[in-house]
């Protein structure tokens, strides 16, 4: 019989931790705490515990009496251990961490930890705008560029947790500088984020007499405001992204051939963005089966913390009991 029982999702941002209790699709309790990501994680755990035992509470469950636990994290994860296998300036204690130990300890429940893209495209292949198709991908647009793959119906993971997941990070411009995240070059987070947007703008001429330069925060959905708007600097570096995110999806693919290609993060409502990429693909990529879908995500910031509901299942149905229950369970 399946297990139908609430389950407990985290999504530990850069910002913000997004924590709710997942059921049949939908998030129904949430809540929102900051992140604090340059502290240890192992301080933040606390906070975790008393937050989804009010969630929990609020709509009449125990915490403990729910089906598992899904965490999507920021980094490269080993799926099967549950283990977080290095830091991007974010936890950077969570390498150290045994999370299912602690799951455990905390609520006798099975944990399931995933990287944030594929959880991201988790939810949106289960309950969003993946569904009803097993061989897609999902480019996720924020202060990186994350991307992850379901192929065959499974997620992709590949035998060091990385597959598809650095998709960020494939080399558009050979002649370009060095990323200071992941050393290669000019990949396409360093050719156009909301990290490297700062610095792309301050290149062009005539930043300083364009509207951007009074912005108080410049991220791309000021670009593609004042770029609607006319203003000839912020057309330069929206055309300049669209064609950057256009090469990445098309890379995608390409190499992990795919029909569905889904984009995520704030500024896929932009209306020009999707059009502008399903374009690329359709002009730059061989498809002979026939045409490469490209959608907007259904799901936006809820996402990840849905896929963590299929997460945290799979993890309920092949988790090990410690022997200490079999104890608790006799008692």
């Amino acid at each position: 019989m399946s297990d139908l029982r609430p389950i407990l999702a985290a999504d530990l941002g850069g910002t913000l931790i997004k924590l709710g209790i997942v059921y049949g699709g939908r998030v129904v309790a949430r809540k929102l705490i900051p992140a604090r990501s340059d502290e240890p994680l192992a301080a933040r755990l606390p906070d975790l515990e008393r937050e989804w035992e009010m969630l929990a509470k609020s709509i009449g469950f125990m915490a403990t009496a729910c089906g598992g636990i899904g965490i999507s994290f920021p980094s490269i994860v080993d799926s099967a251990s549950g283990r977080v296998l290095t830091h991007f300036g974010k936890y950077t204690d969570a390498p150290q961490l045994d999370l299912k130990e602690w799951a455990w300890s905390c609520f006798r429940l099975p944990l399931a930890i995933e990287n944030d893209a594929r959880a991201a495209l988790i939810g949106e292949w289960r309950c969003g705008a993946g569904r009803g198709c097993d061989d897609l991908v999902m480019m996720t647009l924020g202060t990186g560029i994350g991307t992850a793959a379901v192929c065959g119906g499974r997620p992709l993971r590949g035998a060091h947790g990385q597959a598809c997941g650095v998709g960020g990070h494939f080399t558009l411009n050979h002649a370009g500088e060095v990323c200071d995240v992941c050393g290669n070059l000019g990949c396409a987070e360093h050719e156009a984020s909301t990290a490297a947007l700062p610095r792309l703008a301050q290149r062009e001429p005539d930043f300083p007499a364009s509207a951007l330069a009074r912005e108080t925060r410049l991220d791309y959905a000021a670009v593609f405001h004042h770029a609607a708007a006319g203003d000839a600097c912020a057309l330069r570096l929206r055309n300049d992204a669209l064609r950057v995110w256009g090469a990445t999806a098309a890379n995608l693919v390409l190499a992990f051939d795919v029909s569905r290609v889904i984009i995520g993060g704030g500024i896929a409502e932009a209306p020009e963005l999707v059009p502008a990429i399903r374009d690329h693909i359709h002009r730059h990529v061989r498809s002979p089966w026939g045409k490469v879908e490209v959608l907007k995500s259904e799901l936006g910031d809820a996402a990840a913390l849905l896929g963590c509901e299929w997460l945290g299942r799979q993890a309920g149905a092949t988790a090990c009991v410690p022997a200490e229950a079999h104890c608790l369970a006799s008692c």
